[in-house]
């Protein structure tokens, strides 16, 4: 696949999963922007991307949970770039613990909001630049605790209910763009392997289907998705647990 030209932003990119995606998203030359909560974190996976591939990377800093975060995150991109190509919302805070008291108040306010709150505000001032690329994609990384009745994960209840958010929000966005042709696609995975995309191992390592899935089966759904076709709206993906 080949994004030359094209603009990634990818949330929640410090580290894990949105990490790869951005090192992969580089080799495939697209300009990357990357944020995490703090701004040392982004630039550090920024300068990865840039010494891995030579593409061209921005790092940010966005708070998810926080609305003013958010607002300043998408004007200075905007000061950056007119459009942006495809979002990838993947910053969400994950709470463990499978009781409801195993986690204080502001933890679970935290979670609902960077989860819920945070993709629906990031998409909403995002969509200005969305709008202003030929061919825009929304990518959602939500998680199989969204499924009905999918209670394997020992996550805290919060995040049950933040992803139950984020997708709902994913399935209304997807008929409500899709007029403007602009696609909005939503993965469910499991628990997944994220480990690291610049060890020599990251790519040894065999996916069977008897290993968990991991991390690079995941970017290769996103990087699948979004080089389809234009008439081509995949509204999500389910993934089988082991």
């Amino acid at each position: 696949m080949d994004l030359t030209d094209r603009t990634v932003v990818i949330t929640g990119a410090g580290r894990g999963f949105g990490r790869a995606l951005a090192l992969r998203a580089g080799r495939l030359g697209a300009r990357v922007l990357v944020s995490a909560r703090g701004r040392g974190a982004a630039e550090k996976v920024a300068r990865e991307v840039v010494a891995d591939s030579g593409a061209a990377a921005y790092a940010f800093a966005c708070e998810l949970s926080e609305p003013a975060s958010i607002r300043a995150f998408a004007r200075d991109v905007a000061d950056l770039t007119d459009h942006v190509d495809v979002l990838v919302n993947n910053g969400a805070r994950y709470l463990h613990g499978p009781e409801l008291w195993d986690a204080d108040d502001d933890a679970i306010s935290d979670t609902l909001a960077s989860g819920a709150t945070g993709t629906l505000l990031t998409t909403k001032h995002f969509l200005p630049l969305l709008r202003a690329s030929a061919n825009a994609d929304v990518v959602n990384l939500v998680s199989s605790v969204a499924d009905p009745r999918d209670n394997r994960s020992s996550a805290h209840p919060a995040f049950y209910a933040a992803k139950a958010a984020q997708a709902g929000f994913a399935d209304v966005l997807s008929q409500r763009l899709r007029p403007e042709g602009i696609r909005v696609i939503s993965l469910y995975p499991p628990d997944f392997d994220d480990g690291d995309p610049l060890s020599p191992s990251w790519k040894a390592t065999p996916r069977t289907a008897d290993r968990p899935l991991t991390a690079q089966s995941v970017v290769d759904c996103v990087l699948f998705a979004i080089g389809q076709p234009r008439d081509c709206f995949i509204r999500s993906f389910h993934f089988e647990q082991l």
